[in-house]
This record gives C-alpha cells, structure tokens and sequence, in this order.
C-alpha cells in the first residue's frame, strides 16, 4: 500500500502502521486474550487479516466515510480491531465508557450522531435499545459475544462474527473501494473521537487527528525507549485515552503485543500470567493493590510481619537511590539484595510486576507514601500528566529524575507556560483539533496560536524544569485567613492509608478545613472479620466507634504530616464524617474515570457540610441512591462528627497576597 511521505516516517494513519506491522513483523504477537482460561493469540498478520474483513463487512453494511461508530464493551482484541476497521472504511470511532448507564449512552451517541454500533455483549445491546428510541441517525448494531441474544430482534441487530463472514465473501466485490479509502486519509484526517470525563458538567467530544496520534506515539516511545518486544496489559477503560494512546498509538508505532484479561475479576491473575513490561494504572489501582498487600501483612504470623517491616523500612531508605542508579554504600546494597530475596522480590512477582521495565501513573495525584513505597521495591514506577486535550503527554518524568512531588519536564515537542494566574498552558503537536460541535468551548480551552488551558494550577522549578502540580486550578483557593487551599494534596494523603478508599476536603474561603471520608470496605471488612467484629452494612461497619477512632488517627497523622509543609499548613482537617455510603459514579458523584466531582458532592451532601462547620456533633440525613438495576431508592442515616486534634502553626499566606 502506497503511502505519502509526510508524517512519521511515510506512516499517516493506523491503519498505515497496521499494513507496515503486518508485513514486517507479521509472525510476531500482536494481540493475546484470556478465555475460558486459555490465552488465545493472534499474530500481527492475522490481526491484519481480521481487521480487513471486518472492515469489507462494514461497507457491505453501508458505512459511509465520515460516519460515526461507537465502539462499547470491556478491552478485547475485536472491540480494538473495531476501531480500526473504523479507521480503514473512513470512518470515526467513538469508544464509550461500558459501565455508563443508558442514559450517558445516549447523550454521546445522540451527540456525535452515530449511525452504527459495536458492543461486547447483551448488557450493552440492551442499554443501546433501551435508548434508542431518543437516537434519531441509529441504524445498525453489532455485538460480539452472542450468548443471550438468539431471540433478539435481527432486523437491525448482526453478530460481529457474522459481519466478518459477509465481508469476506464480498471481497472481490469490495476490495477496490477499501483500498481507495484505506489510502485516502492524510495527517491531518481525524483518528478518533473521545469524551471528557465531564467532571463540571456534560462530556466534550475531543476530535484526535492522525497527526496527534501517530507523532505522540512516536515522542512518548522514544522517549521510554519502547520496543516491539515489549508487553501491556489492557485492562483500563477503552473510552480513555490513555488506554487509545498505549494499546494503539504505542502498540501500533513500536508493534508490541496488547494482552487482554479475561474479566476484571482476574486481571490480577492474568497480570501475574503476562509481567508486562510496560505497564500503566491510575492512583486508584496502586492504592487498591497497596490496600491488598497490607491487609495479607496483617494476616501473616508475627516472623513474616517483623521480616516485612524491617526490609520495608530499609527499602524505603535506599530502593529508590538504586533504582536511579545513586551512590548507596556496599553494606546497604548488600541488605537490600538480601530484602530483594526474601521480600521484595516475592512481593513483586505477587503484584505481577517482577518484569516492569517502564511503569506510570496519571489521571490525577499520587500520594507521595504510595509512589516511594512501589519505587522503593525496585519498580521504576514514574508520572506523567496529560489530558485527553494533549493525546495524553505533556510531562513525563526521565529516568533517574524521578520524584513524587512533580510530574517530571516537558515530553518531546511541548512546550509549557504559567500565566500569571498560576495556571498551567501547554502547545504541542499533540494539542487536539476541536471539540466536537462546540466551537465555544475550543476557543476558551485553546488559543489561536494553539495554547491549551489545563485547568490546572502549577509552576516550573528553576533548578530543575520539572513541572510541580498544586491543584486543579477552580480547587485551589484561599482560607478565610488567606493561606492557600489545596484540597487534593491533603486527599492524597489520607488516602495512603489503606482503610481510607476516598475523602473530600472543603475548606475555601473557610476558617479551617473539613472533610468527608469513604472507608475501603474490604480492608475494614477484613479488619472487623479478623477481630469478630459482626455488620450487616457499609453503613453499620463505617458508624463502627472502632472504624471512627481507627480513621480519626489516620486524620490526625495526616495533619501532622500538613502541619510540616509551611505553604499548605492551614489545610489541616479540624473535623469529618465518615459517609453512609461510597461515593458512585452512577449516582453521579464520581466521573466513570472515578475523579470526584466536587462541586456535585458539595451540593449533594449540602446539610452534611452545613453541620460540618455549625458544630453539630451529629446529623441526620436522607441520600438517593442509584441501584444496580437502574432503580432508584433512598437510604437514611444518622452520622457522627468528629474532631480532630489540629498542629497549631501560624499559616503563610499566598504569594499575590
């Protein structure tokens, strides 16, 4: 196949680097997935082969270039081929979050207008036809898995498998006018369109060009030295964009092999199966697998505790050193070799981390505990900061300069400004095209000379050009005093602890700070398990007085750890509550990506946050809920407010103070 010679090396599309892969590393692993306990695997060519027939049925179908088609369902290599078969017919594809409910469905499908629509499974088919009905320009869906769906109505419904099998008898048929769309796109043609989170209101279509796509993946893999012999797992959501960056931008670019577990209740398992090499996940993740960890140490016999808490203790002390290759004496070297024998080793083949050559966290930020405890393991654990705006990348941290209070220098071909607001802006090739049939939000988020606003407030070190986060920038905000206000900083840290899943901190324009917290119900739950502590609810066990004195230590701790930090001392917690129940994504407090939204928060729990600060030493209140199902329902609750013991410490105000 013919290709330009504009771009990265000639290769202007995926499906360009797709032809490339497939005839120069053809026999190589492209794709693997666990089913029924067995890994299936697909080679470059094959995927090749697979992809062009679905494509062929596409256009059998009646795809027109420039359609929309959304792509729905949990991370498998048919669901990614979708994508590019999209690609390849001239097409758009629109991933889509599998656990939104029907409704978030309909305002993205109804947004961009999709025409046609491939989904994994029968949950998904119904979601879409619940719906359908409000979709005006909806006219074909495909699944992929049929169980369930024989007595469907097939009029408008066809099974993926099936489209594949029309395409290939349609070949002779078909394959001039796939060729001439196949060759059709240029650099600037459109790769994918993905929604933002919508933390402050609803999604944004974020239109990605090939050009942003394929030159990101080019920096970012230079930049990390990725190889084709490298291994992901694919296990975070398709409709992220981390997840199109690096299990299609990367995969594609370097041709690595993308393996996809069988469900999200052995990811764990398949992780240990695979040891990627390259590996990806969210605070979340690590602070879940962190919680794991601890609550194991906590069942183990006195020996392994003590054995544990001694080379962890030295871990922390010189792992990091070593992992950047610092001097460290030959007697520490020697204990942590000894460490790396009898636990850290075993430790990290456990997590399914003993291959990781290259490892990152973004989406928002690490507690610095939990960062240092993987890299003082030997993980070369780094961060990066991206939004879906900047194909991802726009700091990343160099080896060997990696610390847990920046996010590391600008990526290759960024460039990054602070404007006088503190406000963090960026250009880069990456900088995406538009958001889709919002020509408003476009031009107050990107500038004519292509300046994008993070949202984010922030400043450059001197010394070193690492970029430091403070906050997002409508978070960050001033006590009633003057000193600043950092929510996130203070939520991070309480969230190190593993009986802590989520908190919420307010306190701008406040006397003092306050805050809400969601404990982890399988670390408690092991907890009261482990001392015959009996519940029958989240409810009963977070209202525990012994779950209420355990978090109110870790409250307290945390404001020790506030107090030493000169510029953010005033954000200690002087009181919180432990909620009734966990903050949801489906009762639209949290984003699908799990970022709390704040101010829906604020407002939902507005009586919560009243007594809060009026000095009630209990309140009283009803909260809707979302079930499973869809049906909605309310649960009631008296909580108890705590106070909790404050370092006194005379507050720096902000700097334009």
């Amino acid at each position: 196949m013919a290709q330009s010679l504009t771009g990265a090396g000639g290769l202007q599309s995926v499906p360009a680097l797709l032809h490339r892969n497939a005839t120069e590393y053809g026999s190589r692993p492209a794709y693997r997935e666990k089913e029924f306990g067995i890994w299936q695997s697909w080679t470059w060519a094959e995927t090749a082969a697979e992809i062009e027939a679905l494509a062929l049925g596409l256009i059998n179908m009646g795809v027109n270039e420039g359609d929309f088609i959304a792509i729905i369902g949990r991370n498998r290599p048919y669901l990614y081929w979708s994508m590019v078969a999209a690609q390849m017919v001239g097409a758009i594809p629109v991933p889509l979050y599998q656990d939104a409910n029907a409704e978030e469905m309909a305002y993205v499908l109804g947004h961009c207008g999709a025409r046609f629509v491939i989904v994994g499974d029968q949950e998904q088919v119904d979601k879409v036809i619940e719906v359908q009905e409000q979709l005006h320009q909806f006219e074909h869906m495909i699944y992929l898995d049929p169980r369930g769906m024989r007595k469907y109505d097939h009029t408008h419904l066809h099974q993926y498998s099936h489209v594949q099998d029309q395409g290939r008898a349609a070949r002779d048929e078909l394959s001039g006018e796939l060729e001439r769309r196949r060759e059709k796109p240029d650099y600037d043609t459109t790769c994918v369109m993905l929604y933002t989170s919508g933390t402050t209101g609803k999604p944004k279509g974020v239109v990605l060009s090939n050009r942003n796509v394929i030159e990101t993946a080019k920096a970012s893999s230079d930049f990390d030295k990725l190889r084709q012999d490298d291994e992901i797992l694919a296990y975070l959501p398709m409709a992220w964009v981390g997840d199109f960056i690096f299990s299609i931008g990367q995969a594609y670019w370097c041709g690595f092999c993308v393996n996809c577990p069988e469900s999200a209740d052995t990811m764990m398992t398949d992780l240990r199966e695979i040891g990627p090499t390259y590996y990806f996940a969210p605070p979340r993740v690590f602070e879940t697998q962190l919680t794991n960890v601890m609550i194991r140490m906590e069942d183990a016999g006195a020996v392994k505790r003590k054995m544990f808490d001694h080379y962890m203790a030295h871990a922390r002390k010189v792992g990091p050193a070593i992992l950047d290759g610092r001097p460290v004496s030959a007697a520490d070297r020697l204990k942590y070799r000894i460490g790396d024998m009898l636990v850290y080793g075993p430790l990290k083949n456990t997590l399914g981390f003993s291959r990781v050559r290259v490892g990152y966290t973004a989406g928002e930020a690490i507690g610095p505990e939990i960062f240092d405890f993987y890299r003082s393991l030997g993980i070369n654990l780094k961060q990066l900061y991206g939004q879906t705006e900047a194909t991802v990348f726009i700091t990343a941290q160099p080896d060997g300069e990696v610390r847990s209070d920046t996010v590391g220098v600008p990526c290759p071909g960024v460039e990054i400004r602070i404007a006088d607001s503190g406000e963090v802006f960026y250009r880069s090739p990456g900088v995406f095209v538009e958001y889709y049939k919002n020509a408003e939000s476009t031009a107050d988020t990107k500038d004519p000379e292509g300046w994008v606003a993070t949202g984010d407030a922030g400043f450059i070190e001197e010394e070193t050009g690492h970029l430091r986060i403070i906050d997002r920038a409508k978070d960050v905000g001033k006590m009633a005093d003057g000193s600043l206000f950092a929510p996130k900083y203070v939520e991070n840290k309480l969230k190190f602890y593993p009986n802590v899943l989520e908190a919420v901190v307010f306190g701008n324009g406040r006397d003092q700070c306050t805050a809400f917290i969601n404990i982890d119900l399988t670390a408690v739950g092991n907890w009261a398990e482990r001392n015959n502590v009996a519940y029958a609810s989240y409810q009963e066990l977070a209202a525990h007085p012994q779950v209420m004195d355990t978090i109110q230590s870790h409250v307290e701790e945390v404001n020790r750890s506030v107090a030493e930090d000169p510029m953010l001392s005033g954000c200690q917690v002087h009181r919180f509550v432990v909620l009734h129940k966990e903050l949801d994504a489906d009762d639209g407090e949290l984003t699908r990506t799990r970022k709390v939204r704040r101010r829906i928060v604020e407002e939902k729990y507005a009586d919560i946050v009243a007594a809060l600060y009026d000095g009630s030493p209990q309140v009283s209140t009803e909260t809707e809920v979302t079930y499973e199902d869809g049906r909605k329902g309310s649960i009631r609750a008296t909580l108890e407010i705590r106070d909790a013991r404050v370092v006194p410490v005379v507050p720096q105000k902000v700097a334009a103070e």
